[in-house]
């Protein structure tokens, strides 16, 4: 994608308004997110939670796209589904893709109860049962009585799940495994804590035929109905490997066009991002968490800080063509339970090494661009956003040279090209004190004059008749610089 320089926007964070008004908001916006050259728009959980209130991933109802009244309203907490469907066809429209958030990891919010046996199992170590089989009263009876059976006649009850984490009978919480014929955990998840089969609430046990049939239709559904270009999944280290590439390659096999799927795998280790996409037979693309926590040490070590590795051992290294880049997203704000938020100082810095660089599709996070709403209540940096952007769409083509020989000021070009007339720049980053870098245009640049598009540095840059010139940068922030004739 990185040849028309594609980039994706997360529209939403974690404390926006329950207002119903967000998908009245996106509509709003999508003449800016087009002028910024936003090229596809994530979408939150868009369909009904436990509650109005909740951002989206305690999912109820895969069905209620905010049409019924359950949970007590229609909407959900970003408006009807009528709202949600003129906003995609005003995203289309102006020649965006749509890519919607799936969470088919569990489900909350059950209609009723039911008793049944299970083991409870050691959290720090799943694989280790601490008592023996007793009946717990578990909230794992999905009917669905607001929908009626319209769009599916398929309920859940206990058997369709693997664990559950509260015992209405006792008030206790825990993981409570429940018992049957062949049921236990899956083993094609993430091995930390034993086995992370298990994350929360009411937890679909994708072995059950019924439930790997019934997720599989309601994707072809859900992606058909709202004529969705992609995907984004979630918790994907806690699902069955071998369904979620089912699920993808039947979604798209079904819709017989181009779909986007990106998966998110969180764990800072790139090596289990690479065999992950081995397994799923590069099915889909994975958020490049490893770089997103090399930002988070950055912020936090200052200056000392080696630049230089940056990009050491992330996924867009490697892989370049299966990554999407990030700075920030909804779990790692402040407060929530990924918390790892790039500090504010280092975040221009972040998005540059994203936004103009060659490799990976890059995803600007709606906290990080508009602000993030209270009790986080941070400031976005449109400012600068904007500046990298307008670099991104109009000047960050053609081949790239690093310079990446200091541990505190590193720097990059891109040559252009003759697609994007005019295109080519010089990134310059520093963590530590102002610095600077000889860089080479070669000798058809000679004589051409550079400005700093950030306004951070006054000079004018003159290439000298070989095409090289002294490019600065002022301490812990960036520079980008573009020919006069940009």
């Amino acid at each position: 994608m990185s040849n028309d320089n594609f980039i994706m926007i997360q529209f939403f964070e974690w404390f926006l308004p329950a207002d119903g008004k967000h998908w009245e908001r996106l509509v709003k916006e999508t003449p800016l997110l087009k002028e910024l050259g936003v090229s596809g728009v994530w979408l939150p959980p868009c369909y009904k939670a436990m509650s109005g209130e909740d951002v989206g991933y305690a999912v109820y109802d895969f069905y209620d796209l905010g049409e019924f009244n359950q949970k007590g309203s229609v909407r959900t907490k970003y408006g009807t589904r009528a709202e949600l469907e003129q906003a995609i066809t005003v995203l289309h429209q102006a020649g965006l893709q749509v890519y919607a958030d799936v969470v088919v990891n569990h489900k909350a919010g059950a209609d009723e109860t039911e008793r049944f046996k299970v083991v409870k199992v050691d959290p720090d170590n799943r694989t280790r049962i601490i008592s023996k089989p007793y009946e717990i009263e578990g909230w794992t009876k999905f009917v669905f009585p607001g929908r009626k059976g319209k769009y599916s006649k398929f309920q859940y009850y206990f058997n369709h799940f693997t664990a559950t984490d509260f015992d209405q009978a006792t008030g206790e919480k825990g993981i409570y495994r429940i018992l049957g014929e062949g049921k236990t955990f899956n083993e094609q998840v993430d091995l930390e804590f034993g086995n992370y089969d298990y994350l929360m609430f009411a937890d679909l046990d994708y072995e059950h035929p019924d439930v790997i049939e019934s997720t599989v239709e309601w994707g072809k559904w859900f992606a058909q109905t709202l004529k969705l270009d992609g995907f984004r999944l979630d918790a994907i280290k806690h699902i069955n490997a071998g369904f979620i590439e089912h699920f993808v390659r039947e979604v798209r096999s079904h819709i017989k066009r181009d779909f986007f799927a990106v998966g998110e795998y969180w764990t800072a280790d790139a090596d289990v991002l690479r065999s992950y996409l081995e397994d799923v037979e590069h099915q889909l693309t994975l958020f490049d968490v490893t770089l997103h926590f090399n930002f988070h040490d950055a912020s936090l070590k200052n200056n000392e800080y080696d630049l230089r590795q940056i990009f050491a051992g992330t996924l867009v290294e490697s892989n370049p063509w299966n990554t999407v880049t990030f700075v920030d997203n909804h779990d790692s704000q402040r407060g929530q339970s990924l918390q790892s938020w790039v500090e504010d100082w280092f975040k221009p810095l972040a998005y540059a090494f994203i936004l103009l660089r060659r490799d990976g599709y890059p995803c600007l996070f709606y906290g990080d661009y508009y602000g993030t709403g209270k009790p986080d209540s941070l400031p976005g940096h449109r400012a600068v956003l904007d500046v990298l952007l307008r670099a991104r769409r109009e000047l960050s083509y053609g081949d790239q040279i690093d310079t990446f020989d200091h541990a505190n000021v590193v720097a990059w070009q891109r040559l252009g090209d003759e697609d994007h007339p005019g295109s080519g720049l010089a990134v310059v980053v520093s963590n530590g004190d102002d610095g600077d870098k000889l860089l080479n245009f070669g000798p058809e640049r000679a004589g051409s004059v550079w400005h700093d598009l950030t306004g951070q540095r006054e000079e004018i840059v003159t290439l000298d008749e070989s095409g090289i010139g002294t490019f600065f940068v002022t301490g812990r922030s960036l520079s980008v610089w573009a020919a006069d004739n940009s």
